[in-house]
């Protein structure tokens, strides 16, 4: 008789496990420094937080995710019942996809856009995670506890009640958005990545706000930049070869001119 794991349980640990897979895949493909953003040695000398430092941060964030995800199960234990009984036809699926995606995007641009607004909760907990000014992939998530509870906590509970997906559906979105995730931070633009095909809102794009003259634009994250074209903060820019091998995205001229 095998051992039958939940998919609330799944829903929980995969993304973890999803997270440090594949940002450990970026950081063996880190030496292609044809297609890096930023060399290693401005890796090393411009972010001010230690790669220990960072790990102990993401742990520490993905601890109180899985509390609070083993919570939010267990509180919604009989309605993610019914959910499961629901049709899970491949238009259902993909209609619950579309709609977590633009919930979790839609809170996270306006927490993340006040976060950088608002002096004080820049300065006490945003701040943290822009000591990552070469961002690299198991950055992603380094954030303060605050904000990682605001920003992807609740923001992943919001998408996950609003749009009805059952608890194995999430194992599967939250897999997804952990993976988006970690490529924006990648920095790296690899050809052929279909992140880079599919979604405006990719590695380049969130390198432009991590930039001391983009910390106003480009609040959009993990999917869309809707929000950002809607509201003014959108930051056009174009990818240029640097001399000593690989990109830099840079603003382009047409928005230094306005």
């Amino acid at each position: 008789m095998g051992f039958a794991i939940s998919d609330e349980l799944l829903g929980t640990i995969v993304p973890i496990v999803v997270y440090w897979i594949y940002s450990g895949i970026y950081v063996c493909l880190g030496s292609f420094e044809n297609y890096r953003l930023h060399s290693k040695t401005d890796e090393d000398e411009k972010n001010l937080v230690s790669k220990q430092t960072v790990v102990k941060g993401v742990l520490l964030q993905q601890s109180v995710q899985a509390v609070v995800a083993i919570l939010l199960f267990t509180l919604s234990g009989s309605d993610a019942g019914a959910s499961a009984q629901q049709s899970s036809s491949f238009i259902t699926l993909v209609r619950q996809f579309v709609t977590a995606m633009v919930i979790l995007d839609t809170w996270q641009y306006f927490l993340h856009r006040y976060m950088h607004e608002n002096k004080f909760l820049y300065r006490h907990v945003h701040s943290l995670h822009h000591r990552l000014l070469v961002p690299y992939a198991f950055g992603a998530l380094y954030n303060h506890p605050v904000e990682g509870l605001l920003g992807d906590t609740v923001g992943g509970a919001l998408s996950f009640l609003l749009s009805g997906m059952s608890p194995r559906t999430s194992i599967f979105f939250f897999s997804f958005a952990t993976i988006k995730t970690v490529d924006d931070h990648c920095g790296l633009m690899l050809p052929g990545n279909p992140f880079h095909i599919f979604f405006r809102n990719n590695s380049a794009y969130h390198d432009i706000h991590h930039q001391l003259y983009g910390t106003k634009y480009n609040f959009s994250q993990p999917f869309f930049v809707m929000w950002d074209r809607i509201l003014g903060t959108y930051m056009p820019y174009s990818l240029e070869k640097r001399t000593e091998g690989g990109f830099e995205a840079r603003p382009t001229k047409e928005f230094k001119d306005d």
